[in-house]
């Protein structure tokens, strides 16, 4: 079920508000229950038997987590019958140390493996095979695995979950229903962001619900249903339309067009997404962190990567980077954990080797901005390194984009007049699309950065401050929600258009 879809939009959220928001706050048992179960209904609804899936992994996490727990306990509690000294410097025999944390990393490294088994069968099992056909150049006759939607975010937090679980930053959770919510919780099942446990867990014991919270959580969702379905939506047609051409027909402003289109659509897309998830939890309660933070006013990669998809970037860095040494092992082995890492990060978003290079293109540029442009003209932002930034994202899109390597390297080619096709504008702009442009590049950060800039200055502290002012900035906004939330549903209503990319990872 998408969270643009009209049964969405006018019968499920409707009904899950009034009902949970009927529902006693007392110890929030009741509340979280029917939270569980909306969730459970909400995966379900793609495929009834997403759920049996979604349960096992679930279960495995829950008890795996116990597992590793009661290991924990082992080894970390003091000797019963011996006293221990408060600021005691005794030395710690490492080796005996070693050989009692062993069970644990076991029992970690079971569980993680269990979790990335799933993860490969069910995502990267035909790209195996098709890796098998291509070598030994024989077709294999077996059936094709169907992608369960969302497996990659909520296998992520179950393993983060498990992470912190070993390591001590949080608590086990005896409670396999709240352990359930974790995962389950329906803003953020299908397309994140990822959430980690230590973050959520203190909020499905309590949490706050007020008209404040509930006010911020309708605008959130209404201004990310508006980036999705207005714009996204628009930008996303004309790139399909570009895209559907081979390469070799289009000329370089058709070509240059497309990617832009694209990486517009993409960007209000899946920003527009986690801007609903956002907005959802806070209607239920939940506060959850920012997914995106304007990336394409970066003035470097390494900048665009600390803006883009927030969440899954800290998610490997804390999971991955960080365990393979970071950056505490010296330069070299730095920009090997930095490939490793984006390696990985292609891979994650699809079973195809344009992900895998489109992760290793921003980790050459990761590396060499580390390397030798960061020290030179990277050190202060200007108009240059914003295209040097915004150029490179760009053709990294197109990497992204491409269903083989093939075409990417025949549309790269385009961009740069290699091929000289068609040239006419005319035949893949819609009205609708010139008129949504301007908007959707002004404010994919460029407004909203100049917007905090005005706002920061003195002379406009004591307007900001004032009665009035507030009341007529809320009573200009909630016109502007309802104005955006009455253009989407005329959009739905008329169209069928209405892809969310980020589903298929």
């Amino acid at each position: 079920m998408l969270f643009s879809s009209l049964v969405f939009l006018l019968l499920f959220l409707p009904l899950c508000l009034i009902i949970y928001h009927i529902l006693p706050k007392k110890n929030l048992i009741y509340r979280n229950a029917f939270l569980l179960i909306v969730s459970l209904i909400f995966y379900a609804w793609g495929g009834t038997w997403y759920i049996f899936l979604m349960l096992s992994v679930i279960i495995v996490n829950y008890l795996g987590a116990l597992w590793i727990s009661i290991d924990i306990k082992n080894t970390d509690a003091p000797p019963k019958n011996e006293p221990v000294e408060e600021n005691a410097a005794e030395p710690v025999n490492e080796l005996e140390h070693e050989h009692k944390s062993q069970p644990k990393k076991y029992k970690l490294f079971l569980l993680l493996l269990t979790n990335i088994c799933i993860l490969f069968y069910f995502k990267y099992f035909n790209f195996f095979i098709e890796i098998i056909e291509s070598v030994t150049s024989q077709n294999i006759d077996i059936f094709k695995v169907l992608l369960p939607i969302g497996i990659s975010f909520y296998l992520f937090q179950a393993m983060s979950y498990a992470i912190d679980v070993y390591s001590g930053k949080v608590k086990v959770q005896k409670n396999f229903f709240k352990l359930a919510l974790y995962i389950s919780l329906f803003p953020a099942l299908i397309a994140g962001p990822i959430i980690k446990y230590a973050d959520l867990e203190s909020q499905i014991n309590n949490r706050e619900h007020t008209a404040r919270d509930f006010y911020y959580g309708v605008k959130r969702f209404i201004y990310g249903l508006a980036k999705k379905v207005l714009v996204a939506n628009t930008l996303g047609e004309v790139a399909d339309s570009v895209f559907l051409n081979h390469p070799s027909a289009l000329g370089a402003n058709i070509a240059w067009i497309g990617v832009i289109f694209y990486a517009l659509q993409i960007y209000y897309d899946f920003s527009g997404y986690s801007c609903m998830a956002i907005g959802l939890s806070r209607m239920f309660g939940f506060k959850i962190k920012e997914n995106f933070n304007r990336p394409y006013i970066s003035t470097s990669i390494t900048e665009f990567w600390k803006r883009w998809h927030i969440s899954l970037t800290s998610w490997f860095r804390e999971y991955v980077y960080y365990p393979l040494g970071g950056n505490r092992e010296g330069a070299f082995r730095t920009y090997i954990n930095i490939i490793i890492i984006f390696l990985i990060s292609g891979l994650w978003h699809g079973a195809n080797y344009t992900f895998v290079i489109w992760g290793g293109f921003y980790a050459f540029f990761l590396v060499i901005e580390r390397l030798f442009l960061g020290k030179t003209f990277l050190k202060k932002p200007n108009l240059f390194n914003w295209l040097y930034s915004t150029i490179i994202v760009l053709i990294a899109w197109v990497l992204f984009r491409s269903p083989d390597i093939d075409y990417a390297i025949n549309y790269i080619a385009a961009m740069f007049g290699y091929f000289g096709g068609v040239q006419s504008v005319d035949l893949f702009l819609t009205m609708n699309s010139i008129l949504v442009l301007p908007f959707a590049v002004l404010f994919c950060g460029f407004i909203q950065e100049w917007t905090i800039k005005v706002f920061s200055l003195k002379p406009l502290e004591k307007i900001k401050s004032a009665n009035w002012a507030v009341n007529l900035i809320f009573l200009i906004e909630a016109l502007c929600l309802l104005v955006l939330f009455g253009l989407v549903l005329l959009m739905l209503a008329n169209k069928t258009y209405n892809p969310f990319i980020y589903f298929q990872f």
